[in-house]
C-alpha cells in the first residue's frame, strides 16, 4: 500500500432505503447521513450508513430507491452520551454515482491495513463453529485512527487468535450489519452493530504504510 488512504478502501453498491438527514458541519462544510441496502448472495441484505459531504450532493439523486455505487472508507468515532461512549461506524463516501436499476449485482468489499489493538477473542458456537473477534486500528490522515471491529471464521479465526496485540495485518472482507438486543434498565432495545466479516487475512510487513499509530486503551475503544 502506498498511502494512508489505501489502508482503508471500501467499494459498495446498494439501494437507498433511508433519506439523507443532516449530520454535522466541519469548517463550514455540511455532511449528511443516509442508509443503503446491499444485498448478499443469500436473501439477506446489509443496511449500511453512508456519510457524504454536501459537495458530492450537487446534481445527485439519493432518494429512496436510487441505486448507488460508493467508493470510500470505513470510519469510526466515539459517541458520548450520559458519561458513556459507544463506537459508531459509518462509510465515508469519497466518490459516489447513480447506477442503473437493472444492475442488481451488489458489491461489498473492504480492504484494511492496521494493527491489532486488543487481544482477539476466540470462541465456538453451540454448533462448533470457530469465531474470533478482533479490533483493528487503521491509520488516517492528521494523526487520526479508525477502530474497526472485525470477525473471522474457521481457520482464519484460529490464525487471528494466535496473533499478538500490535501485529500489523492486511485483511479483506465485507461490511455487515447485525441486529441485537440490549437490556437498558427494565426495557430491551433493538440495536444494530456493524463489523467487517473477514474472508482473507495476511501479515503486513510494510511498516511505513501500516505505520506507527498509537493504540487506544480498552476504555477509549469500547463499543
Amino acid at each position: 500500500m502506498n498511502s494512508l488512504s489505501e489502508n482503508n478502501s471500501v467499494v459498495i453498491t446498494g439501494t437507498v432505503v433511508e433519506e439523507k438527514v443532516f449530520s454535522h458541519e466541519v469548517y463550514g462544510e455540511g455532511f449528511y447521513l443516509f442508509k443503503i441496502s446491499s444485498e448478499r448472495l443469500s436473501e439477506n441484505a446489509d443496511i449500511l450508513p453512508i456519510t457524504i459531504s454536501e459537495r458530492l450532493l450537487v446534481n445527485l439523486d439519493i432518494s429512496v430507491g436510487t441505486r448507488l455505487l460508493v467508493h470510500g472508507q470505513l470510519r469510526s468515532y466515539n459517541n458520548y452520551t450520559e458519561s458513556k461512549s459507544r463506537l459508531v461506524l459509518t462509510v465515508f463516501a469519497r466518490e459516489i454515482r447513480v447506477i442503473q436499476e437493472e444492475n442488481l449485482h451488489s458489491e461489498n468489499e473492504i480492504i484494511l491495513c492496521g494493527y491489532i489493538c486488543k487481544k482477539p477473542i476466540y470462541r465456538k458456537t453451540p454448533f462448533g463453529r470457530e469465531i474470533s473477534d478482533v479490533l483493528i486500528a487503521v491509520n488516517r490522515a492528521y494523526n487520526k485512527s479508525d477502530y474497526i471491529p472485525c470477525i473471522t471464521w474457521g481457520r482464519n479465526a484460529r490464525y487471528m487468535a494466535s496473533l499478538e496485540v500490535g501485529t500489523c495485518v492486511r485483511i479483506q472482507g465485507r461490511i455487515q450489519s447485525r441486529g441485537y438486543q440490549k437490556k437498558v434498565g427494565d426495557s430491551v432495545e433493538e440495536r444494530v452493530a456493524y463489523e467487517v466479516s473477514v474472508s482473507k487475512i495476511a501479515l503486513h510487513t510494510e511498516a511505513a504504510n501500516c505505520a506507527e499509530t498509537k493504540t487506544n486503551t480498552e476504555e477509549e475503544t469500547k463499543a
